[in-house]
């Protein structure tokens, strides 16, 4: 009785969707009860049926779906007379795109249907029942939602929940990790650490691995389950493995987090916006072994963070950079607080200057040249130096060699791979049978491409031992150190001492200084690191 004339006049329309592309690829039998229904839609009278299959793995939870646009363009079109689907969930996950097609069909006298019976949302008890079906979909997929989630959520809570695994780390049993039994991953993660601590920048970190030419390990994953490969690294693999909280032996889950905005009138979800630590859902301390404490960990978050900013914000100091200023980063304005920056022109020497006002004509607060008052905390930080300066000529001394060593070791670690990997394809290709020369032929192949990476290793080897040799101190270069060491000030003044090196002594031994301008006086407050501080000091402009 619902089906007129009209309505079979026009054609009719089966929507097809599932909602991932896993349940496209594996959930065939759905497929085939939607696809189905032009059998039932012919039945039902109508000689011409569509298919609209263009959602197919696509979530019915408000996002883009190109097929159902389709479908509502068609209905206010008058082209279709019956929207044909196998449940109410199939059309729409959410209520907006449920009720915005039934009053599509409403308006233009479109009839709707199931496996259970024909609706026309012209009708008061039809609509009503539409309705309710649609809120019964919304409110199944937000059940089975929450559902997973908190199943999720007591699984993390106890450390057990493992999407992947990092580098460095293999699965321990199903809820457990321990750290990679390959000696060379190992080796390889610490590695990276060892240098961040050394260099201070992840930059620099990164550049040191491409001047040595060496690689790490990353994980990828395909058909056969996890795999490592090595590569050169690239800064932002330094970075993600120096920002997660996994290798100071902590389990973190809930990191990230979703914003939702609206775009167009259509909602979009941003994932993977990161949280700060205090709001992770979960933090489990000494879950597991680390590569580095806690402590380390939250150490090197707060250097990422400084160099990360520069000239923004109160409490950040921004990476040491090659300009002349020695203090950049760490003077703060004593008059409105504001971190002073550094102004360098062509013209004239450089000035350290506040931009915050205090007054409305827009004049900088404070201003003076930098190479005063440079000299005088530079000698403010070699007097308290003075008592260690031996001490930090034999550190000196033993880290020129153990740089060296560091890129020696990686090095043979490589060549030892690459001599087991060549063996590997020799039992491979003496194991087949000569005269199958169709497989025979490719093991050669790949035995010779392993035998040329393993004489690349031995020539890189060899030249990172010639250059360590190169570098290697000589007994006078050593009493020549230690003789720097007694005298500071030499040694702070000489020419293969960078502006980059003073900047990294300046920030090791100093928080922050404060400066007041009177007149043609600069007043300075020196903190030092550990809380002691020069009450202050008076230089002329």
């Amino acid at each position: 009785m619902k089906i007129t004339s009209d309505h079979l006049s026009r054609s009719a329309c089966v929507y097809v969707r599932q909602s991932t592309p896993g349940q496209v690829q594996n959930n065939l039998e759905s497929q085939r009860l939607q696809y189905g229904l032009t059998e039932r839609a012919k039945q039902l009278g109508w000689n011409h049926v569509t298919v609209v299959d263009d959602d197919l793995g696509r979530s019915g939870n408000g996002v883009d779906r190109p097929g159902f646009r389709k479908l509502l363009t068609a209905i206010s079109n008058r082209e279709v007379g019956l929207v044909l689907s196998v449940e109410s969930s199939r059309l729409a996950r959410n209520g907006r795109d449920w009720h915005t097609l039934l009053e599509f069909c409403a308006l233009f006298k479109c009839l709707l249907a199931d496996t259970d019976g024909v609706y026309d949302p012209c009708l008061v008890n039809d609509r009503l029942l539409l309705g309710m079906k649609g809120t019964l979909s919304e409110m199944e997929l937000a059940t089975l939602h929450q559902r997973a989630q908190t199943a999720l959520r007591h699984k993390a809570q106890r450390g057990a929940l493992f999407a992947s695994v990092a580098v460095g780390y293999v699965k321990l049993g199903r809820e457990g990790i321990a750290m990679d039994p390959d000696q060379r991953i190992r080796e390889a993660v610490s590695l990276v650490y060892r240098k961040f601590t050394e260099l201070r920048s992840i930059r620099q970190v990164h550049l040191w691995y491409a001047e040595k030419g060496l690689e790490l390990p990353a994980a990828i994953y395909g058909s056969s389950g996890r795999e490592i490969i090595w590569k050169p690294p690239s800064s932002r693999t330094i970075s993600g493995l120096l920002k997660n909280p996994v290798y100071a032996g902590a389990y973190a889950w809930g990191r990230t987090t979703s914003r939702v905005h609206m775009d167009n009138g259509r909602k979009r979800v941003l994932h993977g916006v990161r949280l700060k630590a205090d709001d992770w859902k979960v933090l489990i301390h000494d879950h597991h072994d680390g590569y580095i404490t806690w402590a380390d960990y939250e150490r090197n978050q707060r250097l990422i963070a400084d160099n990360s900013v520069v000239n923004k914000g109160a409490a950040t100091r921004g990476a040491t950079r090659a300009g002349k200023a020695l203090l950049t980063g760490l003077m703060r304005c004593g008059h409105c607080g504001r971190k002073l920056q550094v102004a360098y022109r062509n013209t004239q020497a450089p000035r350290y200057q506040c931009r915050g006002t205090d007054s409305r004509d827009g004049k900088r607060c404070i201003t003076f040249t930098t190479e005063r008052v440079d000299e005088v905390v530079s000698a403010a930080v070699l007097r308290a130096l003075q008592p260690l300066g031996v001490e930090a000529a034999l550190h000196a001394i033993d880290h020129q060699g153990r740089e060296a060593d560091d890129g020696i070791r990686q090095a043979e670690l490589m060549l030892e791979d690459a001599r087991f990997r060549a063996d590997q394809a020799r039992r491979r290709y003496e194991a087949v049978d000569p005269d199958n020369r169709l497989v025979a032929s490719n093991l050669e192949q790949a035995w010779n491409v392993c035998l040329h990476t393993v004489e690349e290793r031995k020539a890189h080897l060899a030249d990172l031992r010639a250059r360590g040799l190169r570098d290697e101190l000589t007994a006078q270069e050593r009493a020549a150190f230690l003789g720097l060491g007694a005298r500071l000030e030499q040694a702070w003044s000489h020419e293969r001492a960078t502006a980059v090196t003073r900047k990294h002594i300046l920030r090791t031994v100093l928080e922050e200084i404060i400066v007041t301008v009177d007149g043609n006086q600069i007043g300075l407050r020196l903190h030092w690191k550990g809380g002691d501080h020069t009450e202050r000091v008076e230089i002329s402009n």
